[in-house]
Parts: structure tokens; sequence; C-alpha cells
């Protein structure tokens, strides 16, 4: 009877072992194989974060967190943690988040650029997109490596290859590693098709690009760009000066400029078109890639001058006599001084 009764204890205490050891096997599946993600997450790790901002910023959004401890202990994600932006979704389990921090798998941002006159400015815009300062960046645009240009172009020209667009990559990219990715796209660009059509109008592609940033600046109306292009085109090939009213904006480095006077043009600078033939040294600015397009299939007419409307609606009206122009010119003035635009 005793021995009976300790076989059923003994058997009681087996199978409630069975059972406690399936119920922590199956609480264990669930904290390493089941959801970790309470919602979706973007999680940005500096190359300067330590292990405890890693903590502070992932915990908030993790479930199973001990386990998820647990884990990064057994592979040692506090020594061996990659910086970058993770993007974490709900149904990825523990072992999933520890093993992208672990071997970087990261998500790409999209890097947008656009609307930029001068290498501080396009600093600025790409340090909040990217894991760099704004400093390191400009330092990149304009700097050398030990006397040299990093990726063997002048700073000018490194400006200069950022086409305005939307770009994937890696939140950790350095700006020498952007600049070698923006020589590529810039290379890229200029296909068979586009050189074959630059060469109709004469100028190299850096000169497409510095015609390009002026016709930027005088319209954003995109179906007046080849009629502008091919009035700079007609100016430059009877070694007209361009008096582009924006390469004087440029050359004073005052945007907020409304009105062009007498005085501003004869500023001493080797942008201001007015003072000296041909093209500047430089861009003026990021110019769209609709503008380049624009000088390279650039409008074949007799125009030598334009001058903004007086209606102010972006547009402009072309002379081919500077009497005609002055008319216009004249018809402006009037508008401008009507609406004390000084």
């Amino acid at each position: 009877m005793q021995k009976n009764s300790l076989r059923v204890v003994l058997c009681r205490v087996f199978l409630g072992g069975v059972v406690l050891g399936a119920l922590m096997a199956v609480i264990g599946i669930v904290q390493f194989r089941g959801n970790a993600v309470r919602e979706t997450y973007e999680l940005f790790l500096s190359r300067h974060a330590d292990y405890q901002a890693l903590n502070d910023s992932l915990m908030p959004h993790l479930k199973h967190r001990a386990a998820f401890r647990l884990y990064a202990k057994r592979l040692n994600l506090e020594q061996t943690f990659k910086p970058g932006h993770y993007l974490l979704t709900p149904g990825m389990d523990v072992i999933e988040v520890v093993r992208a921090l672990k071997l970087g798998i990261q998500t790409p941002v999209r890097l947008t650029m656009n609307n930029v006159r001068i290498p501080a400015q396009l600093a600025a815009k790409l340090a909040g997109q990217i894991d760099a300062d704004s400093v390191a960046i400009h330092r990149a645009l304009i700097g050398t490596t030990q006397g040299k240009p990093s990726t063997g172009l002048d700073s000018l020209k490194h400006f200069a290859m950022f086409l305005p667009d939307t770009y994937e990559v890696y939140w950790t990219t350095t700006p020498e590693e952007l600049i070698a990715r923006m020589e590529r796209e810039y290379a890229r660009f200029w296909s068979e098709e586009r050189d074959a059509k630059r060469k109709r109008s004469g100028l190299s592609r850096w000169e497409v690009m510095t015609l390009a940033s002026i016709v930027y600046e005088e319209t954003r109306q995109a179906d007046e760009m080849p009629r502008v292009a091919g009035v700079y085109i007609n100016r430059l090939r009877k070694g007209m000066p361009l008096q582009a009213d924006p390469t004087v904006k440029y050359a004073m480095q005052n945007f907020e400029l409304r009105r062009i006077l007498h005085k501003h043009l004869k500023y001493k600078s080797p942008y201001n078109t007015y003072v000296n033939k041909g093209l500047p040294p430089s861009p003026i600015c990021m110019p769209s890639k609709q503008a380049i397009e624009s000088v390279l299939n650039f409008e074949q007419h007799d125009y030598l001058f334009f001058c903004a409307r007086p209606t102010f609606d972006g547009y402009h009206n072309f002379a081919r006599t500077f009497a005609e122009h002055k008319r216009n010119a004249k018809a402006y003035a009037a508008e401008l001084n009507r609406r004390k635009i000084k």
C-alpha cells in the first residue's frame, strides 16, 4: 500500500515536472521567438552612442526584455553592436532584433537634396539626414585630405556633382562616402544621349551645370526654361555679357535682394556677369534636373533679352532688340515702384 502511494506521488511529481518543463519551454519559445516589437519603430544609433544609449532607446519599444538581455549577453552585443538606422516592425522576435544590431543589418534612409545655393547650405541640409554633423560634411565638400581633394576634384566640383533627387543611403554613410556616391551618380547622369545634346550647345559638362544654375535662378517655370537657356546661348555665341541678375545676388551673397539696382551691377566679383563676359566660375546654385535638361534642349530663337513680366506671374517678356527690352524693363520697373519694392 505504501509502495503504491509512493509510486503515485513520484508519478505526480514527474508529471508535474514534465508539465512545468513544457510550460517553461513554451514561455521560452514565446519569449525568444514571439513578437518582440510593440509597434513600428525607427532606431537611430549614432557611431558615438554607447550600449546604455542603445538600451535607453530600444527598451520602451520591446516586449520580452529579459529575453533580449539574455540573448544580447550571449552574443556579446554590448561590445559588438553596430551603429545605424534600424526599422523594427511588429513580428520581429528577440533573436532577429539582436542579430540585426550585431551584424549591422540596417534599413536605408531616403536622402533628399534640392533648393541649395552654397556648400554650407547643402551641408546643413544633409546633416539632418545622415549621421554626420554639418561641419564634417562642409569640410568634405570644400576641404582636402592631406592637401589633395578627396575624390580628385576641386571643392567647387564637389558641390556641382550633387544632383537634386532622393537617394537611398545608409544613415552611417560618411561625408567622403557620400561624395563618392554622388560622383558615381553624376557620371551615370551623363549618358551618351545627354553628351550628344551637350555638344550641340558647345558647352562642357561643367558649363552646362553652371548655365543651368543661372536658368534655375531666373525662372521656376519649367516650360519657360528652354527659352531662357536659348537667350543665354545666343549671348554667349555673340560674345555678349550674360547680364544675369542672379549672378549679382550670388556675388554679393545676398539672396534676399528683391530688386537689382545700378549700384549692384558694378559689384566686383568673378561671379558678376554684368562686369565679366562668359559664364561665372562655377554654378551659383544646385540646378534642378529640369533646368539641366532645358540647357541641353535649349530653344533655338533670336531673342537676346528677357525681363520679368509686370504681372508678376513668374514668366518673362522676351525681346530681340535692346529698344524693345528697354520698354519691357520700364514697364516692370514701374510696377516695382507701384508695389513699393525696393
